[in-house]
């Protein structure tokens, strides 16, 4: 383990659970800012009006 002398400093059943606390917030944050910043998060969660695209014409091949 890279940081094994920082347990000597903070208690594990301190410091695990604060990052992983720190860890959880980080992710609700960034997913909250995605859904207030955007109009396609919104649409896609509701169910948006769902767009049909449509296939390009096909050209004939044959000879006249």
């Amino acid at each position: 383990m890279i940081y094994s002398k920082m347990w000597c400093v903070v208690k594990p059943s301190v410091g695990i659970p604060v990052f992983i606390a720190a860890v959880a917030i980080a992710s609700f944050s960034v997913h909250l800012a995605l859904t207030l910043n955007t109009t396609w998060v919104k649409n896609f969660l509701n169910g948006g009006a769902k767009v049909v695209a449509a296939a390009p014409a096909a050209e004939s091949t044959v000879k006249k």
